[in-house]
C-alpha cells in the first residue's frame, strides 16, 4: 500500500530515502517525536483479536481437558499446536504472498484465522481441536509476517520499535482485556463462547481493512534472493536466539498459571481470570516501557528485564504458594518478560533493514519456538517429580540462557562503535 509499505522516509528495501534527515545534513528526529501513521494503530487495534486467541487457552485449561477428556498437559497441547502453526506459518506464507498486494494478505490471514476458530468451537475432540488451532495460527503467523513489514516501513528506522511496540501492545492489552473476559466467558457461558467471539472479529477485522487500507501493488520489487539475503548477518540469529528463550522462559511458567494458582497458590478458580489481568496490566507497562527506551538503549533495556524475568520465576518457584504473593508475581513477570518483546523485534528491523517479510516472519516464528518449547518444557516438568515447581524452574532456567546471546550482542555493539549505546 502507498502510505504503508513505501513511505516517504524509507525505501522498501529498509534503506533512508534521498528526503531523509540522514542525508540531507539535518539532525535526526528523536524517535519520541515521530508521530506514527494510522496504519499503525489500526494494526495495532487488530493484533489485539490475535493476542487473545493466542493466550485465551491458558486460562481455559481445567475446561478444555475436561470437556475433551484429556488431562490438563494433553490440554496444553492446544498452546503448543499454535506456536507450531504460527512457526510455520509466518515464513512460509510470508515468501508465498512475497508479490501480492499485502492487503490482500491480511484480509486472508484474517479468514483463515476465523475459520480455525469456528472449527475450534465446533470440536468435541482434542484432535479436531488441535487441527483448529493449528488453523487460526497460520492465519496468525500470516498477519503478523506481513503486518509487520507495513507497520515498521510505515514508520521509518527512527521509530521502527515504537511501531511495534504498538502492534505488540495490542497483544498486550489483550492480556489486559481479552484474555480475562474471554476466560470469564468461558466459565460462565462455555469455552466454546469466546472462540466464536474471536471468529466473527476477525471477519469484522477484514471488513475494515477492506475499506480503510488502500490498494497496493505488492512486493513488485521484491525477491526470494534478496530476501534470503538479509539472513546472512550472524547478529540476527542471535537475536532470533534470545527471542526463542525469553519467550520459552516466560511461556513455560504461564502456560500453566491456572492450577499454579489455583492447585498451589489456593487462589479460587473464579479468581484466576483477575489474575489474568493483572498479568496482562503488567505486560502493558512492560510493552510501554520497553517500546519507550528500546530504539535508544536496546540492551540496556533487555539485558536487565531479562535478568528481571528470570528472578521473577526463581520467586514463584520458591514462594508462589500464598495467593496474594503468587499474583503479585504473575504481575511482575508480565512486566518484566513483555518489556522485551518490542525491542527485541525493533533489533531485527535494524539488522534486516525494514521491509523485509521473510526476516520479520522469522522474528515471528523465533517467538513461537519459544512459546512451544516452553509450553512443552513446563508440561513435561509439571508431570515429573518437580510438580507445580517445575514450570516455573525451567522457565527461569531458559531465561537465564537467554543472558549468553544477549551478552554477545551487546559486546558486539559496544565492539563496533554503534553511535548509540545499548
Amino acid at each position: 500500500m502507498t502510505s504503508a509499505a513505501s513511505p516517504s522516509s524509507t525505501t522498501r528495501q529498509g534503506r533512508p530515502s534521498d528526503a531523509s534527515p540522514e542525508h540531507d545534513g539535518s539532525a535526526p528526529v528523536p524517535a519520541g517525536k515521530v508521530k506514527l501513521p494510522p496504519v499503525v494503530w489500526l494494526l495495532g487495534a487488530i493484533t489485539f483479536i490475535m493476542g487473545t486467541s493466542e493466550m485465551i487457552v491458558t486460562g481455559l485449561l481445567p475446561q478444555l481437558s475436561g470437556a475433551l477428556g484429556v488431562s490438563v498437559s494433553s490440554a496444553g497441547m492446544l498452546i503448543t499446536i499454535f506456536a507450531v502453526g504460527m512457526m510455520i506459518g509466518a515464513p512460509v506464507m510470508s515468501l508465498a504472498t512475497l508479490r501480492l498486494p499485502r492487503r490482500n494478505a491480511l484480509i486472508a490471514a484474517l479468514l483463515v484465522f476465523a475459520a480455525g476458530h469456528v472449527v475450534g468451537a465446533l470440536s468435541s475432540s482434542l484432535g479436531l481441536a488441535l487441527v483448529g488451532r493449528f488453523a487460526a495460527a497460520l492465519g496468525n503467523g500470516t498477519f503478523w509476517a506481513v503486518g509487520a513489514v507495513i507497520a515498521t516501513a510505515a514508520a521509518g528506522p527512527a521509530a521502527s520499535t515504537r511501531a511495534m511496540g504498538v502492534m505488540v501492545g495490542g497483544t498486550t492489552l489483550a492480556n489486559v482485556v481479552g484474555v480475562p473476559l474471554g476466560t470469564a466467558a468461558g466459565q460462565l457461558s462455555g469455552w466454546q463462547t469466546p472462540f466464536w467471539a474471536l471468529a466473527a472479529l476477525a471477519v469484522g477485522a477484514a471488513a475494515v481493512i477492506v475499506r480503510q487500507l488502500p490498494a497496493d501493488r505488492g512486493g513488485a520489487d521484491s525477491t526470494l534472493r534478496a530476501e534470503t539475503a538479509s539472513l546472512k548477518h550472524p547478529r540476527l540469529w542471535l537475536v532470533y536466539l534470545a527471542i526463542a528463550l525469553i519467550q520459552g522462559g516466560i511461556m513455560a511458567a504461564y502456560s500453566y498459571v491456572a492450577p499454579l494458582l489455583t492447585d498451589r497458590a489456593g487462589l479460587a478458580a473464579a479468581a484466576v481470570p483477575l489474575a489474568l489481568l493483572g498479568f496482562g496490566a503488567g505486560a502493558l507497562a512492560g510493552t510501554t516501557l520497553g517500546g519507550r527506551r528500546g530504539d535508544s538503549k536496546p540492551y540496556g533495556t533487555l539485558i536487565p528485564a531479562t535478568a528481571a524475568t528470570a528472578a521473577v520465576l526463581a520467586a514463584i518457584t520458591l514462594w508462589a504458594t500464598n495467593s496474594v504473593v503468587a499474583v503479585v508475581l504473575v504481575v511482575l513477570l508480565g512486566a518484566a518478560g513483555f518489556a522485551t518483546n518490542p525491542v527485541v523485534v525493533g533489533e531485527v528491523v535494524r539488522v534486516a533493514g525494514a521491509g523485509r517479510a521473510l526476516p520479520m516472519a522469522l522474528a515471528t516464528s523465533a517467538f513461537q519456538v519459544g512459546i512451544a518449547l516452553g509450553s512443552w518444557i513446563g508440561g513435561a516438568a509439571l508431570t515429573s517429580a518437580l510438580d507445580l515447581q517445575g514450570p516455573p524452574l525451567t522457565g527461569m532456567v531458559l531465561a537465564l540462557l537467554a543472558l549468553v546471546p544477549l551478552g554477545l550482542l551487546a559486546a558486539s555493539r559496544r565492539k563496533t562503535g554503534s553511535v548509540t549505546q545499548g
